[in-house]
């Protein structure tokens, strides 16, 4: 049994093979949550050293270097350079794309000179071969003074040699670039003032960067840096340049390339093609065409199987159980509401899936690059299509993702305009009206008719998010300019295990987190729907007991006159123009805790008081106008409602992110009344002219 814990701590640059490394080490032995204080993920995962030592591994967001340019990059200096933070470790491991292995020393050589406990796993080597790059790594270990270990994080090569070496690692005994030849005397003022003889770590501490140093010794060190006229951003421009000549030194050595004899690799060619000022739009439009095609027709059976469990179970349990308040509760409260969101299950994992694959492809990055000019015109950049495209999964880490764009205005208006695109909580709202609208069969030559629409909501949601950046890049007034760098990731084939644990982390997220809440509004709901005021349901059944379908209309009588209905008639008067009665009305209500309780809670509505049980589908389908007495979800209505939620905003934790983002209750106020006029104005237009 494992008696001791170390804590490592695995950093590089974006696109290294980092994640993919933490998920061979940790597997399923990890958890996601945040950063104290601020919104940024932290993944750490545990896994065994050896028989009596366990790691607590800890997944830094990536960075290129010691000098954070955006707040992920923060993040990770600050529990490098801090031995006070909780998250500080005893070993750093640094991952390296071996085929860009100048890029990545720039960290590890700032790591080694803060004397830290460092091992370099070189990644990937198989593709850097393939560049005709050979890299001697003997000779590499000894002239940085650390261990340096080959692994293949995809393939598990390498990784019990990188924990032995964990195991062994001593603080390095080299200095890479020392500091003291740039400013001598400033240093070792400096030194003297923190009482600590680590030239490059006073050397962070001049130039602002974050380390324990108490306020007296920065009081000190700040009088100090003024009195000799120290210029921290210019300083560390110097330092880089400088450190970079060394790495070269370094790689002269250990590094046998012929540049002439690198072909042409396959990166480039595809590049030729994804990359094309036209044909890369087309690609790119291929590719989302594809996807929703595929959540559509390749979801269809699994669906099929998890409503038809639910249906057999529900029966069973109407049967078996003792007639009553208990039986009720469980089959037309909880089973009915919790049926209907985990019948969309298998869509939500296909969609998170092809996310997965197109990031850890590199293509994404390809993406970013060729709608950066289009996305600068409505005020955004090529980053904030991460975001934009990331939304389609999940609003929330969407917007945390948007800290990676530099400019505060580009970052705030993707913040602003991210919920408008079609997120999965959205996507069985989309899927339960579609499919009640048009048929499975229905098709356009060889495309599936029900993947066209709903890739037509999703493109209606992007274009409504890049009008809505068009309108702010003129309201918010700010001259800051964004710069867009990126360096393409090189083509992967995707980890299928980095894959599969980022679906099994997405999904446990969408079902528990939402689980909850459809659990709790289900029974809520249930109490309201099967209560009334003092002899409410006695005249109803009193009054329609000889009626024609009378185990039809009684239930739907006693639905319209229990406390559920009363609140929904409450709000029917505001929602009638859209096309919409009191029964949406309280689905509208309990989906503002998150968009996909709606689903859930229209099961539950139509569940209540009946004598069988059907899918919701049917349910729905089946409905009539209290009215009319006609079908009640017609075209017009199903529109009208799909519209309202691809435009509200309908998540009460997409509100509370972006209050943290932009720490303040302003804009999020602003986007929640926004969105809600939007949603009812297009709604109110669609049904107006559909009807």
């Amino acid at each position: 049994m494992s008696s001791k814990t170390m804590k490592i701590a695995l950093a590089g640059n974006p696109n290294s093979g980092k994640s993919t490394l933490f998920n061979s080490l940790t597997g399923l032995n990890q958890q996601v949550g945040n950063y104290p204080g601020i919104t940024v993920d932290k993944k750490t995962g545990t896994c065994n050293l050896s028989s009596e030592i366990k790691a607590e591994i800890i997944d830094l967001p990536g960075t290129y270097s010691l000098y954070p340019k955006s707040l992920d990059e923060k993040v990770s200096q600050d529990i490098l350079c801090d031995i006070t933070n909780l998250d500080y470790p005893e070993v750093t491991v640094i991952i390296a794309d071996s085929s860009n292995l100048r890029k990545s020393l720039l960290l590890l050589t700032q790591i080694i000179d803060l004397k830290m406990k460092v091992v370099l796993a070189l990644n990937m080597l198989d593709v850097s071969r393939d560049l005709g790059i050979v890299i001697d790594k003997d000779v590499l270990s000894e002239e940085l003074g650390i261990p340096v270990v080959s692994i293949n994080a995809r393939k598990h090569e390498g990784l019990q040699n990188l924990k032995d070496i964990i195991l062994d690692v001593s603080t390095p005994k080299k200095t890479i670039f020392s500091v003291s030849t740039l400013f001598p005397v400033l240093i070792a003022e400096g030194n003297n003032i923190r009482g600590k003889e680590n030239d490059y770590a006073t050397f962070l501490s001049l130039c602002k960067q974050k380390l324990n140093n108490n306020s007296a010794v920065k009081i000190k060190l700040e009088v100090l840096s003024k009195d000799e006229g120290f210029n921290p951003t210019r300083s560390l421009a110097t330092e880089t340049v400088r450190r970079y000549k060394e790495i070269d030194k370094i790689l002269a050595k250990c590094i046998g390339e012929n540049i002439a004899l690198i072909k042409r690799n396959f990166t480039k060619r595809i590049d030729d093609l994804l990359l094309h000022p036209v044909l890369g739009y087309l690609f790119f439009l291929l590719v989302l065409f594809f996807v929703f095609q595929a959540i559509f027709s390749w979801s269809q059976l699994p669906m099929e199987w998890i409503d038809n469990g639910f249906s057999f179970f529900s029966n069973w349990v109407a049967t078996n159980l003792p007639q009553g308040m208990l039986n009720d509760l469980i089959v037309n409260g909880i089973l009915a509401g919790l049926g209907g969101i985990m019948i969309f299950v298998p869509q939500i994992a296909f969609l998170f899936a092809f996310i997965a694959f197109l990031e850890d492809t590199g293509y994404m990055a390809r993406v970013s690059f060729i709608t950066d000019k289009i996305l600068r015109g409505f005020g955004l950049n090529g980053r904030s299509i991460i975001p934009l495209l990331s939304g389609a999964a999940c609003a929330v880490p969407a917007i945390m993702s948007a800290r990676t764009i530099s400019s505060s205005k580009e970052r705030l208006i993707t913040i602003f305009v991210v919920p408008l695109m079609s997120c999965s909580a959205r996507l069985p709202v989309y899927t339960l009206i579609i499919s009640m609208m048009i048929p499975e069969t229905a098709s356009w030559g060889m495309f599936n008719v029900q993947g066209l629409v709903m890739m037509a909501f999703y493109l209606l949601g992007f274009i409504a998010a890049l009008l809505t950046a068009f309108v702010l890049k003129f309201i918010i007034n700010q001259k800051e300019k964004g710069y867009y760098v990126m360096e393409m990731p090189s083509y992967k084939i995707p980890d299928y295990k980095t894959v599969i644990y980022t679906i099994i982390e997405k999904v446990k997220v969408f079902l528990f987190d939402a689980g909850k809440i459809i659990i709790a509004i289900s029974i809520v709901l249930w109490v309201l729907s099967s209560y009334a005021p003092s002899g409410a349901f006695d005249r109803i059944e009193q009054e329609y007991a000889n009626v024609e379908n009378a185990e039809v209309v009684v239930p739907s009588k006693k639905l319209e006159v229990s406390y559920a209905g009363m609140i929904g008639k409450s709000i029917e008067p505001a929602i009638k123009p859209l096309g919409f009665d009191w029964r949406i009305g309280i689905s509208l209500i309990t989906s503002f805790a998150a968009r996909e309780v709606f689903v859930g809670t229209m099961s539950t509505i139509y569940s209540v008081g009946g004598t069988d049980i059907y899918s919701i589908k049917q349910k729905l389908k089946s409905a009539k106008n209290l009215e009319t007495g006609e079908v009640f979800f017609t075209t017009a209505v199903g529109i009208s409602l799909m519209l309202f939620y691809a435009f509200s905003m309908q998540c009460m934790s997409t509100i509370a992110v972006v209050y943290r983002e932009t720490k303040g209750w302003k804009w999020p106020l602003i986007q929640l009344l926004y969105m809600s006029v939007l949603a009812y104005m297009s709604s109110f237009i669609a049904y107006s002219i559909l009807s």
